[in-house]
């Protein structure tokens, strides 16, 4: 190997050296090239300038070879081939046998901004990698791991499974999603998704051409539609296109759409035969004539109601006693024309409906009623006076606010309605003790039993007939509101005896506080208790006693100190209640009565009990305040401060007392 003669170092204080820029260039180039061609690579090379940018294509410090020099085009901001003035060192290597140029720490390099070289491939800067295609590339994350193609849930699952997913939304909902895109548009208005159409929640919202939108789309397969208070459909044509759309309903809910026409109306009822189940409550467009079309074309139907349709009369209903077989409900509130005989006689011999209501009909009279229970001029039983006749099927009878309809009427119900579980007689004021007393003497299943506004009802029927009837232990809801000759003495026996009761409504009678001690005491002995502490209440019994002038605090007081009762055996765990009693009494006191039963309900009995406390100590201070005699600025005094404690407790959130400025805390004042 050819030895390799580096350059003459430069003596800088010898005079007589020559600098290296005053040789000739091509001179130094003769020297510098062949030396260079025969250098080996180095292991490293040392740099005395700034570090190496993070991007530069070489991952560590190299040395710098011919095959560097030429092949390297980020070195290459000179032409391949020259070499500037003063680029190298003349420096000593510091390896032995293996001399090699350096590059010189020189200023103003960190000025230097570094030039991206573009286009540049990761194989000719790096020869041991080579790059992926870009197709593959573009399916890698930056952590080297291969991604995934994003699966299409939506459109690889069946349309039925789509369909049932959908089912779940409710029509608002449906309305909403279908405009997200065509394909959504087409399920969301899917027949099988519109078969129960219920426009109760957006009967106010949504618009006419909407509405006729969605029932059109899902017509053939709408079974039960409710557009009860659509009022939008007022034009005749969105009203047609309704009723040609839908030809399979079961369930029809019309109730105050006023502005469907009457041949809209008929139409609609001749294109469904199927109907079981039809509300045409409030409906100008209701006639006889309509009763007649129902009856013709409505074999299957079970449930009808006409209430408050004006432009009828009780003759339409008899058309759909005798054209309908199966009706079972009947509801002809406020209808005229029932005190006519051959109502009452196609009512009678049918004898098939289950549930009469006859609300408001002021002509229903005494002769008509009994013709409509046991027929005309029956046969009669010599020993017992009664009309030998077949029972009737009633079980739901409302004559509230019949008013022609006097005690001998109504008490031909004994013996003849076995199955009756609900019977509401508000408003007949007429009626005295002897109509009801057959009545629960053969009712046994008698669970509801209104009796409103009957002031000429005495205590001797309830606590000899109500208290004693077959009826007593299965009766849940009671009302005497207004009967204002009911006392404690009536009441009691009923609260004792009547031991499923869970609403009783006595405002403005003349009950007092024995009747709800009577009433803690029945809850107290049917409900179980128990030891679970997390385990809230429920309400169990409400009572209804405003307005009623022998009720007291102390009576109000004995329901809450129920509510909130907690138990301490001594040889188990405490008891917690599973039942309460719900409240309305006074209105002064009814505040404190709420907020009482919510604190109970979420079980935070601790507070409801200091409630009921302050409640109590504020009641009794103000009673005191009310007495004359000495001390009595004392006990205003007393009563003040007591009312300002219950404030604090009462305006407090489950327990929390509310923060209230106190004129005696004021340390300044």
């Amino acid at each position: 190997m050819v030895d390799i003669t580096p350059p003459d170092p430069i003596d800088e204080e010898s005079p007589t050296a020559t600098p290296l820029e005053s040789r000739p260039r091509e001179k130094r180039r003769q020297r510098l090239f062949p030396g260079m061609q025969r250098m080996p690579s180095s292991p490293s090379l040392a740099h005395g300038g700034r570090s190496r940018s993070a991007s530069s294509p070489y991952g560590t410090r190299g040395s710098l070879s011919c095959v560097s020099l030429t092949a390297t085009p980020s070195f290459a901001q000179y032409p391949s081939g020259s070499v500037t003035p003063g680029y190298f060192s003349n420096s000593q290597s510091s390896a032995p046998g293996s001399p090699m140029f350096e590059f010189p720490a020189f200023d103003g390099i960190e000025t230097r901004v570094p030039r991206k070289v573009p286009n540049v491939s990761t194989t000719y800067l790096n020869p041991t990698t080579a790059s992926l295609p870009a197709e593959f590339a573009a399916t890698r994350s930056r952590s080297g791991t291969a991604r995934k193609m994003p699966f299409d849930f939506w459109a690889k699952i069946p349309d039925e499974i789509r369909v049932h997913i959908l089912s779940y939304l409710r029509p608002k909902e449906l309305v909403r999603i279908s405009r997200l895109s065509k394909e959504f548009h087409k399920f969301c208005f899917d027949g099988q998704l519109w078969t129960h159409f219920d426009a109760t929640e957006f009967y106010m919202e949504i618009p006419a051409e909407a509405l006729a939108r969605i029932i059109v789309a899902a017509g053939p397969f709408v079974k039960d539609l409710n557009v009860r208070g659509c009022l939008q459909i007022e034009h005749y044509k969105r009203a047609e296109v309704i009723v040609k759309a839908c030809k399979n309903l079961i369930n029809a809910t019309l109730e105050g759409c006023r502005n469907i026409q009457r041949g809209t109306l008929h139409n609609l009822i001749k294109a469904n035969e199927k109907l079981a189940n039809l509300n045409l409550t409030s409906m100008t467009a209701v006639t006889n004539s309509t009763c007649k079309i129902i009856a013709q074309h409505c074999p299957q139907l079970e449930t009808l109601n006409v209430s408050w349709c004006k432009h009828m009369d009780a003759r339409g209903v008899k058309m759909v006693v005798r054209g309908c077989p199966k009706l079972r409900e009947l509801r002809a509130g406020e209808v005229k024309g029932f005190n006519n005989r051959a109502v009452a006689e196609a009512i009678f011999t049918t004898n098939n409906l289950e549930r009469l209501v006859l609300s408001g009909c002021v002509d229903l009279d005494d002769e008509a009623f009994k013709m409509m229970i046991h027929g005309s001029r029956p046969e009669i039983d010599i020993l017992t006076e009664r009309p030998i006749v077949p029972p009737r099927k009633l079980r739901h009878l409302d004559l509230s606010r019949c008013s022609q309809l006097t005690s001998q009427a109504v008490r031909v119900l004994g013996h003849l309605v076995p199955d009756l579980q609900g019977l509401q007689l508000s408003g007949c004021t007429s009626l005295t003790d002897s109509a009801l007393q057959p009545i629960l003497a053969s009712t046994p299943r008698l669970t509801h039993l209104e009796l409103e506004d009957l002031s000429e009802l005495t205590n001797d029927l309830f606590s000899e007939h109500l208290a004693k009837a077959p009826c007593a232990t299965a009766l849940e809801h009671l009302s005497v509101s207004y009967c204002e000759n009911i006392s404690d003495v009536g009441m009691l026996p009923v609260m004792k005896n009547c031991v499923s009761l869970k609403s009783v409504d006595m405002d403005n009678t003349r009950i007092g506080d024995l009747v709800l001690t009577e009433a803690a005491a029945m809850v107290r002995a049917r409900s179980t208790r128990t030891t679970s502490r997390s385990s809230l209440p429920h309400v169990g019994l409400k009572l209804v006693v405003y307005d009623c002038q022998m009720v007291t605090w102390t009576g109000v007081r004995e329901i809450l100190s129920w509510n909130a009762e907690i138990r301490h055996p001594s040889e188990s765990a405490a008891t917690y209640p599973t039942e309460i009693i719900s409240l309305k009494c006074f209105y002064g006191w009814q505040q404190t009565v709420e907020q009482h039963t919510q604190r109970v309900l979420k079980g935070d009995f601790a507070a409801a009990t200091r409630l009921e406390r302050k409640w109590a100590d504020y009641m009794q201070a103000v009673e005191e305040a009310g007495a004359g005699g000495a001390g009595l600025r004392r006990r205003r005094r007393r009563a003040r401060e007591a009312q300002m404690l219950h404030a604090d407790e009462e305006g407090g959130a489950a327990g929390r007392r509310r923060a209230r400025t106190v004129a005696a805390a004021c340390a300044v004042m």
